[in-house]
């Protein structure tokens, strides 16, 4: 088909149109009015939620069976035996089971958030070990995103897979960086000595 048989359909399928009498058209609000605080409350979390940096794209699977261990530098290796060990009291625990990989995501960003501004220092994290999977493509999935997401988030300083009576291969204990006014805390409990 050449341009001047695509111009003469046009002109044939146009041709009962009419000119809009008017220029100007009137949008008015239908419907009851905005509650500005709810908009206000829905756009903080929005933006609580942009901050979220962990990332759900690929990462590297683990097994099932796999340890998961990783300690900054800084971290001695004293308190990094007593946590692989489970002998700092827990202070805060976040449970994932029957949670998607996207559901864990916000979890965990959350409760990261929540123990620093809550001071806590230790606490486990319970992921399962994904070996109920029948495919095994797709066993660990979420051990494996925990595994990521936990050295990507700067408040974590270690984390090791738990001891059998905590969850064992489906669970980590997690410690925190110290918050300021726990730092301050101990400085003022040392010089009383």
């Amino acid at each position: 088909m050449d341009n001047e048989d695509e111009a003469s359909l046009f002109a044939q399928e146009v041709a009962g149109i009419k000119k809009l009498e008017k220029s100007e058209v009137y949008l008015a609000k239908k419907g009851p009015l905005v509650d500005y605080n709810e908009r206000q409350k829905a756009a903080m979390i929005a933006v609580e939620a942009d901050k979220n940096h962990l990332s759900h794209d690929y990462v590297e699977k683990v097994d099932p069976n796999d340890v998961l261990q990783f300690k900054r530098s800084g971290v001695q290796d004293g308190v990094f035996k007593r946590l692989r060990q489970g002998k700092y009291g827990i202070e805060a625990r976040l449970d994932l089971h029957n949670h998607t990989v996207a559901q864990s995501r916000e979890q965990v960003y959350q409760f990261v958030n929540d123990c620093m501004r809550n001071d806590i220092r230790v606490a486990i994290l319970v992921h399962g070990k994904g070996d109920r999977e029948p495919d095994p493509e797709n066993q660990a999935m979420l051990k494996s995103h925990i595994n990521k997401w936990l050295r990507d988030l700067d408040p974590v300083m270690a984390f090791h897979s738990a001891q059998r009576h905590h969850g064992g291969l489906g669970a980590v204990y997690l410690l925190f960086k110290k918050t300021e006014k726990v730092r301050l805390e101990d400085w003022e409990k040392h010089q009383k000595r």
